[in-house]
């Protein structure tokens, strides 16, 4: 009982959060003039990831790398195959010309580094101060890039004939709250689900890839489906590409610079869960670039992909 209602109170708090954090997030944009990408792929990404880095953090700290690093794999799939696909089963999704070109290589270079650094079976401490860099580097280049565009491109940003310019405050509080409550309920829905879990006797690198994977990318759900039927793509869209690139670069980073002794990678998830992750991020490629958009029928086909991969899951390694 305790269990559905922990769940039932995650699941209210990241509705209501992901409101407030998107109509912030909007209007902070509009009231700085900016595209409302750059709020989602900084801001609003960074804002939703809190909920991997405390799991990560907590799990590394405790001794359980399985689900600190399962848990970023598996969000980062979760993002691309099944709330991205879901949001253009929805709503096909259209991409700006600067996400083509430098967003999209960035996440795709951020899953094969990780890759790549993983061979070993290990994640170190410089490993993790590295993607820390690369997360400096990467924030640094998307303002500079994003002021480029601004000045390439300019917003209309004028307003209206005897109608007061609202203030910044109230977007900035309505950012800080949604995270809050995003970041409670997320807490709560993970609490539940994970003892749930446990119950059943599940491993820890199953909890980390399902359970913890899907608990903490419920924000990006929420946020990407709030943003969608509000017509925020841009909101929608930069929060996740943002959000799939800070996973990497800053959550388990940070993870692996505060662990003791570094974060080992399990060999089951080095084995299947990152190869897939690298392929998906490079397979995205040519459906991203293609016509610059992803249609419903593949945004059907990324779902089902997901679908697939949590079902081989549960049947064949749970």
């Amino acid at each position: 009982m305790l269990t559905t209602l922990q769940i039932a109170a995650g699941l209210v708090g990241l509705i209501v959060g992901a409101e407030v954090l998107v109509r912030g997030g909007t209007g902070l944009a509009a009231w700085l003039g900016i595209r409302p990408m750059i709020v989602g792929l900084t801001v609003v990404s960074l804002g939703t990831s809190v909920p991997e880095l405390a799991v990560g953090i907590d799990a590394a700290v405790s001794g359980s790398p399985g689900l600190a690093v399962g848990n970023i794999v598996g969000t980062n799939l979760v993002n691309i195959l099944f709330i991205l696909g879901l949001s253009a089963l929805l709503v096909p999704v259209v991409f700006q010309r600067r996400t083509l070109t430098f967003d999209l290589p960035v996440m795709t270079a951020a899953a094969l580094a990780l890759f790549l650094l993983s061979l070993d079976g290990k994640l170190s401490r410089g490993e993790g101060l590295l993607l820390l860099g690369c997360a400096v580097a990467y924030t640094w280049a998307l303002l500079r890039v994003s002021r480029r565009d601004a000045d390439t491109e300019p917003m209309d940003t004028t307003p209206v004939a005897d109608e007061p310019r609202p203030r910044p405050l109230r977007h900035v509080a309505a950012l800080l709250v949604g995270m809050v409550v995003i970041v409670l309920g997320a807490d709560l829905l993970v609490e539940g689900a994970v003892s749930g879990a446990q119950e059943l006797g599940v491993s820890e690198a199953i909890i980390g890839l399902t359970v913890v994977a899907i608990g903490t990318s419920a924000p990006e759900l929420v946020t990407t489906l709030v943003s969608t039927f509000r017509g925020d793509r841009e909101i929608a869209l930069g929060n996740l590409l943002g959000s799939s690139i800070y996973n990497i670069v800053f959550v388990l980073g940070l993870t692996v610079v505060v662990a003791p002794r570094g974060v080992p990678v399990p060999d089951e998830v080095l084995a299947a869960d990152l190869v897939l992750m690298a392929v998906v991020a490079v397979a995205t490629v040519p459906v991203f670039v293609t016509g610059a958009r992803i249609t419903r029928a593949e945004g059907a086909l990324f779902v089902a992909t997901y679908v697939g991969y949590l079902a081989w899951l549960l049947l064949a390694r749970a």
